[in-house]
């Protein structure tokens, strides 16, 4: 943080100088004799005042929003505006003000201001310029020194091109582009940035053997978004590269552009999804800038991801609260959150200790809480129904009434899809939290303040690489040989990466966040409650299974065998987004995401509830806590009939989705 101050104040010095430098400049440039003379002795009287509000005018146009090594075309432009500004500036005092009342004549005139706004751009965009061309030549030389690993990048020429910039800028390390392969045949042929397109992803085998042939033999193979396309058939890409014997990695980013681009290898659950949902980037920064976050379970998967998109997005101080020592010095020591500019750190609670947890947040203070501490596996639960209830229940009644001690702005409950009509322990639990957060946040809407805090939720499907995700059972299956174990042929999934159950997170909590704090919403039956990403059509587990087996080069029934084992307790064939009840809200400006208003029960009766709910744990009760879920859940009466095929269903609810 002192560093990025320092580097702030340094930059800020120099273009301050370079407006000073700017003016002296013109008028030495424009004037000379007793005209000269005049104008330079003005300057003590001119310059302050003109420097000072040229510090405002520069950071109005966020010319210190961006590294100096990054420095690109829209930096020039910000640059340009603001020495228009400046130079109108001077035009105004110039000719309405000066020149009829001090001096009676031109002060500046018009050359002269032109002189300065050529000055001003030069000053301050030169020297940016120039700093970036030596980082960059300077990154060239380290990379011709580090580069180890001749590679072949696939993809698109826009995509390429970024991370070729990438490996100039020092981001992407000890890497030798070789050559580019394009799904343009237009392409071929080309060079970018001094690395040849030597074919199409067909030429891939015939590429590799030719420099292989010049003594150059490729060791690596790092594809683009482009090249994983459903149109680049990625299928095909993939098993070709295994075939090879060649690592395949993929390009990543935090960030825009080459600033973040970094490299993960490829899996197969990469290949499995319908085409990732965009979020809007710009609007995460600007609500996470310089914020304070608390993620609760930030040493699981999702939590950890939750991290790291807050602290690329701009907070400020995260503070992962874990259970688990082993999971929170794992996160803690990503180099996402080892590197980043934040403050963050970690504190070992248990959700379940309210007074523990309370003391946590009103020490950190946050602005925003995301709550994805949780017990999720649905055998687990069904057995130790007791410690689904003090975790996922109880323990979000602390959450949120920390949440609320600590005056946050929101938190973010994460719930599952299995919420809806439950049939599980883990669904009950969490539809049974989400109820408790809605009525905090009515209670708190009836309150009519502007520092009231929203708590929302937000229903994830199947979690892509997720502890205990169903992708990584089969790959551990298909890599010793089989047989890849399906409880049901007919049971379908909506499923999702980790990085959008994250993005998902914080897009629902920048919505809620402004949605109250609106003035034309008032009341909480105008207000989202849940939130859930548009997944698309749901995927049949079978074919999840069929097609991994191919992707791994294997071919399904005749080298690895698929057994059907039968649904375990508190599973069902489909699941569902929404309930019937829950009216759907409109959500403008924000694609790929939706959301429904609130559905719960009165905050006396809900409390009753909660109350009969301890005294069936605290006796080992498990009817007496069904019997709260199923007064507070209608639906979870129903299940019994989990396990019944819902085709039509199925049907209706992915057409709804899609």
């Amino acid at each position: 943080m002192q560093q990025r101050t320092y580097k702030l104040a340094v930059m800020i010095a120099h273009d301050l100088v370079a407006t000073a430098l700017a003016v002296i400049l013109t008028f030495v440039f424009r004037f000379n004799g007793d005209l000269l003379a005049e104008r330079l002795h003005a300057l003590p009287l001119l310059l302050p005042p003109f420097v000072i509000f040229a510090g405002f005018v520069y950071a109005r146009f966020k010319l210190y929003r961006t590294k100096w090594r990054f420095a690109s075309l829209p930096d020039l432009a910000g640059i340009v505006r603001a020495a228009s500004v400046l130079a109108l500036t001077l035009l105004v005092l110039d000719y309405v003000l000066v020149s009829s009342t001090m001096y009676g004549f031109y002060f500046f005139g018009k050359i002269a201001i032109g002189l300065y706004w050529v000055l001003q751009v030069f000053l301050l965009g030169g020297t940016r310029l120039a700093f970036r061309y030596f980082k960059y030549a300077r990154s060239r030389q380290t990379q011709a020194r580090g580069a180890s690993t001749p590679t072949l990048l696939l993809g698109r020429g826009s995509d390429i091109e970024v991370i070729l910039r990438a490996i100039e800028a020092g981001s992407i390390r000890r890497l030798s582009p070789k050559g580019i392969l394009s799904p343009r045949a237009d392409e071929a042929g080309q060079i970018m940035r001094g690395v040849p397109v030597l074919g199409g992803f067909s030429d891939l085998e015939a590429v590799i053997a030719g420099l292989a042939e010049r003594g150059t033999p490729v060791r690596r193979l790092v594809a683009t978004p482009s090249a994983l396309a459903p149109e680049a058939e990625p299928d095909d890409l993939i098993v070709r590269a295994r075939r090879l014997g060649l690592p395949l990695a993929r390009v990543t980013s935090l960030g825009d552009g080459m600033r973040d681009t970094e490299l993960a290898p490829l899996e197969i659950e990469d290949l499995l999804l319908r085409p990732t949902v965009e979020i809007d980037r710009p609007r995460l920064e600007r609500f996470l800038n310089g914020a304070r976050v608390i993620v609760t379970g930030g040493g699981g998967s999702i939590g950890a991801e939750i991290c790291a998109r807050a602290v690329a997005f701009g907070a400020s101080a995260v503070l992962v609260v874990e259970s688990s020592e082993p999971a929170l010095h794992g996160v803690l020591n990503q180099p996402s959150l080892l590197e980043a500019e934040a403050e963050v750190t970690g504190a070992l609670a248990d959700i379940r200790d309210g007074e523990r947890l309370s003391e946590v947040f009103a020490e950190f203070r946050p602005d925003y809480v995301f709550h994805a501490a949780a017990l999720k596996q649905v055998p687990y639960l069904e057995r130790d129904w007791t410690e689904g209830i003090k975790t996922n229940v109880f323990g979000s009644i602390n959450v949120a009434e920390a949440t609320l001690a600590a005056g946050a702005r929101a938190m973010v409950m994460i719930s599952t899809d299995k919420a809806i009509e439950p049939v599980s322990q883990l669904g009950v639990t969490k539809r049974f939290a989400e109820m408790v957060a809605q009525a905090h946040d009515a209670e708190q809407a009836a309150g009519s303040s502007a520092r009231a805090t929203r708590l929302i939720a937000v229903r994830f499907g199947n979690v892509l690489g997720s502890v205990g995700s169903v992708v990584p059972v089969f790959k551990a299956q298909i890599a010793r040989g089989g047989p890849v174990t399906v409880t049901h042929p007919d049971m379908v999934r909506y499923f999702m990466t980790v990085r959008e159950a994250a993005d998902l997170v914080l897009t629902a909590a920048s919505h809620a966040d402004r949605e109250g704090r609106a003035d034309d919403l008032v009341g909480d039956d105008q207000r989202a409650a849940v939130y859930v990403l548009k997944m698309g059509q749901p995927v049949r587990i079978r074919d999840l299974a069929e097609r991994m087996i191919r992707l791994a080069g294997f071919e399904p029934g005749e080298d690895i065998e698929i057994a059907v084992t039968g649904a375990r307790p508190g599973e069902r064939l489909n699941e569902i987004l929404f309930a019937r009840e829950e009216p759907r809200v409109t959500l403008d400006g924000i694609d790929g995401v939706m959301a429904a208003k609130p559905v719960f029960a009165d905050r006396t009766v809900l409390a009753g509830w909660i109350e009969r709910l301890r005294a069936a744990v605290a006796s080992g009760d498990r009817t007496g806590a069904e019997a709260v879920f199923e007064e507070a859940i209608p639906d979870f009466r129903q299940r019994g009939s989990s396990t019944a095929p819902v085709l039509t269903e199925l049907s209706q609810t992915a057409e709804a989705v899609s």
